[in-house]
């Protein structure tokens, strides 16, 4: 491994495997707030016998007590503050290491720690070591009995891996539970969460008729929010017992939910741990979004089972062969809840919103990296939409280039190939070309080269042959200067012909390749990169009247969206008005009755200023998010009537339904009451306040309040404090109330008034930056998804991001790591922003007690 000036440098080429295995390890933990005792009793073994191998665990933040080889004393150890050296080792040998740690000072959720009172634990990426030493990597798998002592007072329930086996009192107000999982894992799986909980349950019978306990546990007070959680859990047991044919493994799967969480959930076999933002749901408290990040994240931690805990990682730089593969499978599962094409057809779109908006950025910036990367200095800055997103896009293309069936097959033959195993990307790849006969070679580039392929696409039509000359490249991103050409399926269909066929699969191999099409007697309009079949950023200048024909004529959803898109692009970027046809086009999309409301509204919801960011060379962040206004504007005003008419017919006095179709007219409605209000349509007003006091959802009272705020409205403050007023008690809804507030965009005439707004209320009584959805919802809003506010001229906002970014970084250095990359750009906006940026990533960089985490992001981006 290769030194830096501020940590160690770790490359895929250095792997070696672990001299020593451990079979089985048994775990005595007394839980206490402020010093828990840990004995840990592990069966190991040398790979080579007779060798004299020195043993070497990870363990950080402990006392170590003692150490026993075979029940006896061993001190011929070495003890740093991040190892355990053992030498002189019996080829097999009990190891016995007992050590305390105080989870109530833990104030990076890392390891064990305490939420309002109760244990739970990350282990993830490398939390266990926190816990108890271990050879704490994810190619050590072995079986884990554990045993959890407590006050049966403080910490009535008692949970961790696997299957129940035992319970008793202790005496002296203390009682155990003990633990079985039976199927070997990695230290990062490992679980325990010990508290005052109760729980909603169900028993389903699997596919092969074994009853299987389900249990969904929180503080006593969420217990009627949990349903749809249950009901979300129970509909992914179904769909990947269909799908793939995979049941769930154990007697019994837990989720448990807790406020003070560092990602979304974890995956810990048998006993995921949530943020409580995706599990608790009704319909008072959550808005449609949040009942479908519900839905997808349970399913994706559900589909870890078998796509991360019974096939897992042989190091951490494989972490997208579990990570992209499972988001791909929570991405389809979630599309196939939708209940109809169209409905498909938004879930996609969303897909790809998010990829352009958050993945294409980080692809060209300084943090760039291949899914499987070869080098990182802190595991927790991989945690990325690239290993996520764009890995699921790469499992996706596979199953473009073999066929659901293909990809099935491939499934199968990887898990009866690697069950039970830590294997690696080029493993689960493998699987794919073997089982359909495929040659998968080139399109392995996808895993080791980063940054976002261009695809140029040119056409020529001399009245009978039609070309489509295609020409890719990929920019020189960190350590990558130059790309060999990828394997990039597009799927295509010819609109406007007399020979219009079906869809069709073109597979772009080479640098420079051409599509010949032969007695056409007119020139077809193309659709291309079909469902967004490739992750690419494609250079396609069509005419304006052939982007008409797509947005009105193209069966894919996709492409039909994606045509209004490029039009409002267009616009956005040369600062000039919609054309007439372009709005005649959108009204006649408003009053489809065919379209799915959900899919009108994403045709009207126009490109993230993030994601035009990236369709110029030098960034004048002000300039674009005017523009941008303006074009929102001159929807508002030239389809005014059409948006009274379309909220009128999508409103409805009915009980809530959680449902796609009801969603997708909250949705239109709410987009329809802020238009109106844009367009300062004189009834908007007093209906915006209507629907936020007569709502019978968090969707609606939400969005009406959205609105009245991002659109300056006099009922918006008394609106405000009322919200708070009756939301004070949920935490989840006071983060909206703060992230609102930090993401509203800035007064015309006063630009600075909402990083002013923001500090005031840091100062909140209900702000706690410990917290980090809270600091999500006002810190992390403002300086990351604000970026019409945030980018000011006069560099304030920088200043205050830098402050925030150092008081994290003492407080949670994973938290502060992803707010450090809100600058990651400064080199690509004009000179008067990067100066100022500069000198905020300056003030960050000279710190003197910044993290590895922290690190790591500043100075690439300043050495960029």
């Amino acid at each position: 491994m290769a030194r830096t000036e501020n940590s160690v440098t770790f490359l895929r080429s250095d792997y070696q495997e672990s001299a020593f295995s451990i079979k089985s390890v048994k775990l005595d933990i007394a839980l206490n707030p402020a010093k828990t005792i840990v004995v840990n009793r592990m069966m190991v073994s040398k790979k080579l016998v007779g060798v004299n191998s020195t043993l070497v665990l990870n363990g950080q933040e402990q006392e170590l007590v003692s150490v026993r080889i075979n029940d006896e004393p061993y001190r011929g150890y070495e003890l740093t503050p991040e190892t355990l050296t053992l030498h002189d080792l019996p080829d097999e040998f009990e190891l016995s290491i007992t050590s305390t740690c105080a989870p109530d000072k833990n104030t990076s959720l890392m390891g064990l720690y305490i939420s309002n009172g109760n244990f739970f634990t990350q282990c993830e990426a490398e939390g266990f070591r926190k816990i108890t030493y271990f050879l704490d990597r994810p190619d050590v798998m072995a079986t884990y009995q554990v045993t959890l002592r407590a006050l049966k007072t403080d910490f009535p329930v008692l949970l961790s891996n696997g299957n129940l086996i035992k319970e008793e009192e202790l005496g002296n107000g203390w009682h155990a539970a003990v633990w079985e999982d039976p199927f070997p894992k990695p230290s990062y799986l490992f679980a325990l969460v010990a508290g005052k909980l109760t729980a909603i349950e169900r028993v389903i019978k699997s596919q092969s008729g074994k009853d299987k306990l389900l249990q969904v546990w929180v503080e006593a007070k969420d217990l009627e929010k949990t349903e749809h959680a249950m009901e979300s859990l129970i509909a992914s047991i179904r769909w990947d017992e269909k799908r793939y044919g995979l049941e769930l493994d154990l007697d019994r799967f837990m989720i448990v939910a807790v406020g003070d969480f560092n990602m979304g959930a974890m995956e810990n076999k048998g006993l995921n741990i949530f943020n409580t933002k995706f599990v608790l749901a009704n319909p008072e408290t959550a808005t449609d979004v949040d009942y479908a990040n519900v839905e997808s994240v349970v399913a994706h931690e559900y589909f870890h089972n078998w796509t991360g805990n019974r096939v897992t990682c042989r190091d951490w730089f494989q972490l997208s062969l579990k990570e992209g593969l499972t988001v791909f499978r929570d991405q389809e599962f979630s599309a196939d809840q939708m209940g109809s094409d169209s409905g498909k057809a938004v879930k996609r779109i969303e897909d790809v919103r998010l990829l352009r908006q958050v993945q294409f950025p980080e692809d060209a910036g300084p943090m760039a990296h291949p899914i499987r990367p070869d080098s990182y200095q802190e595991i927790n800055n991989f945690y990325t939409v690239t290993v996520y997103e764009k890995g699921a896009e790469i499992v996706r293309m596979q199953q473009t280039l073999l066929g659901q069936d293909g990809f099935r097959k491939g499934m199968d033959l990887y898990f009866k190939r690697h069950d039970g195993q830590a294997v690696t990307c080029d493993d689960f790849v493998a699987a794919m070309a073997d089982a359909n006969h495929k040659d998968l070679e080139q399109f392995k580039r996808w895993y080791s080269q980063a940054g976002t392929p261009r695809v140029h696409v040119k056409e020529s039509f001399d009245g009978n042959t039609y070309q489509v000359h295609f020409t890719q490249s990929c920019a020189a991103t960190p350590g990558q200067d130059k790309k060999l050409p990828f394997h990039i399926p597009l799927l295509y269909k010819l609109i406007g012909t007399d020979q219009v066929g079906q869809e069709n699969l073109f597979e772009l191999r080479d640098e420079k390749q051409t599509l010949t099409f032969k007695g056409l007697s007119k020139k077809p309009t193309l659709s291309i990169n079909r469902h967004f079949s490739a992750p690419i950023i494609l250079d396609f200048e069509q005419s304006e009247e052939e982007l008409l024909t797509l947005l009105r004529e193209d069966d894919d959803a996709f492409n039909r969206w994606e045509s209004a898109q490029k039009l409002f692009i267009q616009a956005i970027l040369n600062n000039r008005d919609l054309d007439p046809a372009l709005i005649e086009a959108l009204r006649s999309v408003l009053n489809d009755e065919k379209l799915d409301a959900a899919f009108k509204d994403l045709v009207f919801t126009l490109p993230a200023e993030s994601y035009l960011y990236e369709q110029v060379d030098v960034i004048d962040p002000q300039l674009i998010h005017q523009s941008r206004r303006k074009v929102r504007s001159q929807l508002a005003l030239n389809l005014q009537g059409e948006w009274l008419k379309t909220y009128q017919k999508n409103s409805s006095t009915e009980s809530y339904k959680a449902d796609a179709i009801s969603a997708g007219k909250r949705s239109l409605k709410n987009l329809s009451l802020n238009m109106l209000l844009d367009s300062q349509h004189e009834a908007s007003q007093k209906l915006a306040l209507e629907q936020y006091q007569s709502a019978n959802n968090m969707t609606d009272r939400y969005g009406a309040l959205s609105a009245m705020v991002q659109n300056a409205s006099g009922y918006a403050k008394e609106c405000l404090d009322h919200f708070h007023q009756y939301f004070e008690s949920d935490a989840l809804v006071i983060d909206k109330w703060f992230g609102l507030q930090a993401s509203r965009q800035p007064e015309l005439n006063n630009p600075s008034s909402v990083l002013a707004h923001v500090i005031q209320l840091r100062q909140h009584p209900d702000f706690h930056i410990k917290n980090p959805n809270r600091a999500r919802s006002l810190i992390h809003a403002f300086c990351m998804n604000n970026p019409g506010a945030f980018h000011q001229p006069d560099g304030k906002s920088y200043q205050f991001w830098a402050q925030q970014v150092v008081e994290l970084n003492e407080i949670n250095p994973q938290v502060a790591a992803r707010l450090a990359r809100a600058l990651n750009r400064w080199k690509q906006f004009s000179p008067s922003y990067q100066n100022h940026m500069k000198s905020a990533l300056k003030f960050v960089s000279e710190h003197k007690n910044l993290s590895s985490d922290v690190a790591e992001v500043i100075n690439k981006a300043l050495n960029s």
